[in-house]
């Protein structure tokens, strides 16, 4: 039976879950009164650590250390003793001591249970001395590679852990304590990314190691629920070696779950602007460090080029100009090794200088942007970077009209995972550097066409294509900035199935 659905916008035309010509002979007629707007897409999304942030500990609003240790005690309340506990969404930067916590911070706060707490850009953590402990975290444990820990005058650690150095203490708490999140808040989380009007995510999950290890082996938890999926998550695997990528997607295969599918491989090259470990060519403006680059083209080589054999795509994170330098020049060789440059994209090419911006529109490699960064850096960003270099940080027009393919999305739960606020924040910038943002076209295709074809999905709503599409209470080419931000979203329909969603106020925690 075909399916019509009109609306303030025009009709669709529904057969068999495709996109269709024109009705069958047997049609139902269904008016909606709204807007009929593609499925809105988020290309870098990681859904377990999403779903984990609506149950676990939130610091964002902590406010000062007393907030954080008030949170922090309410949560172990409900624990057996000794068990370990993360926090997650520490935010420095609106801290009334205007600082890190320490291990002697956490240490008043918490006793003697390990404890875990990670920035909310999730490049830093702060481990109690409990948890270094069970780390087994002395002075004369090293930096690993591609991370470090703060030490104090003494050369002992201060609990700080950045980059690959949280990984010290994440991994030892995993296997201590249980997991974060139940399969059943997962898939409750994916239902309410339907309410948003989210039809597919890059889901970008760890097999059990990475920093956010004492999250649990997040693949595992996806394959388990894939069959309960109300929406597509098509998979970016954080992988370390080629064998385990070609084990999860074959994994991925095997469960042939429908909204279930494999991407590529997600690789760092460095850190993030917030925590001053995006790797940059000059110092931070405000901190005497040019961050860390974590990425090595040696073991990032077979990692891509077996994501590219299965068919995926490879997304590497680069925030600072000399990370997006770095991994550019390595997808320059895989380009002339014959790669795709449509499969190869940069997540986030936040700040970047001319040469960069050259070598994106040379290559043709796709810029994975998440507008909504700048919804939360307006007050700390200039002092982080300075006047110059702002002019090409998230530089969304430059790149569009040098012809980089970009693809939107939210890099939840950094930032909050509702895509039409994104689209609004593409468009007006938060008044930072007005003259890059989008048109109202641009920043919907940014979301719809643009995000799903770096998914490797077909051209939202052509014929032939998946019917998955939403029904906003506006225009979203007409409606303003902030307009769009308090926008509803009244139906999600995917596969021309409307999705039972979740309450929309349980979307986000800050």
């Amino acid at each position: 039976m075909s399916l019509v659905i009109r609306s303030a916008s025009g009709e669709l035309v529904v057969e068999s879950g495709k996109i269709a010509r024109q009705p069958g002979r047997a049609t139902e007629e269904v008016e909606v009164d709204g807007f009929l707007v593609p499925g809105l897409r988020d290309a870098h999304f990681h859904p377990i650590t999403y779903a984990a942030s609506l149950v676990v500990p939130s610091l964002k609003r902590a406010g000062s250390f007393n907030g954080i240790g008030e949170r922090l005690r309410q949560a172990a309340a409900g624990l057996a003793p000794g068990t370990p506990l993360s926090a997650i969404r520490l935010d420095d930067e609106a801290l009334v001591e205007g600082r890190l916590p320490t291990s002697p911070d956490l240490d008043v706060m918490v006793g003697d249970r390990p404890v875990i707490v990670h920035r909310y850009c999730g490049h830093i953590a702060v481990a109690n001395s409990a948890a270094l402990r069970l780390a087994g975290v002395t002075a004369k444990t090293p930096d690993p590679p591609g991370g470090s820990l703060d030490r104090d005058e003494n050369g002992e650690p201060t609990g700080v852990l950045r980059e690959m150095g949280i990984e010290t203490v994440s991994l030892p708490l995993a296997a201590q304590s249980g997991p974060a999140v139940t399969d059943d808040q997962v898939v409750d989380a994916m239902y309410a990314l339907a309410s948003v009007g989210l039809t597919s995510i890059g889901g970008i999950v760890g097999c059990g190691d990475g920093p956010w290890a004492d999250l649990g082996d997040q693949f595992s938890q996806l394959v388990r629920v894939s069959d309960r999926l109300p929406i597509n998550v098509r998979v970016l695997v954080i992988g370390t070696t080629a064998d385990q990528l070609r084990e999860a997607a074959q994994e991925i295969e095997e469960v042939a779950a429908p909204r279930l599918s494999f991407l590529g491989v997600k690789i760092f090259g460095d850190g993030s602007l917030g925590g001053h470990t995006a790797a940059m060519h000059e110092a931070f403006s405000d901190a005497p460090t040019t961050g860390q680059l974590r990425f090595d083209p040696v073991p990032s080589r077979p990692l891509a080029e077996a994501a590219l054999e299965l068919g995926g795509i490879v997304a590497i994170h680069a925030i600072g100009d000399r990370a997006n330098a770095e991994v550019l020049a390595f997808y320059r060789e895989l380009i002339a090794a014959g790669a795709d440059p449509t499969r190869l994209r940069v997540e986030h090419a936040s700040v970047l200088g001319a040469a960069e911006i050259d070598a994106f529109a040379e290559l043709g490699v796709v810029a994975s942007v998440q507008p909504a960064f700048m919804a939360s850096e307006t007050e700390w960003l200039e002092k982080r970077i300075g006047a110059e270099r702002m002019q090409l940080t998230y530089p969304l027009r430059t790149l569009l009209d040098r012809g980089v393919p970009l693809a939107g999305g939210s890099d939840c739960p950094v930032e909050p995972p509702h895509p039409l606020w994104g689209i609004a924040t593409a468009r007006d910038r938060c008044g930072i550097v007005p003259d890059q943002g989008l048109t109202a076209q641009e920043a919907l295709d940014l979301f719809t066409r643009d995000a799903a074809r770096s998914m490797l999905e077909p051209e939202p709503l052509a014929v032939d294509s998946p019917a998955d599409f939403i029904v906003l209470d506006v225009d979203p080419l007409h409606a303003t900035p902030d307009e769009l931000r308090d926008a509803e979203v009244l139906a999600t329909y995917i596969d021309g199935t409307q999705v039972p969603v979740g309450s929309v106020d349980r979307v986000w925690r800050s």
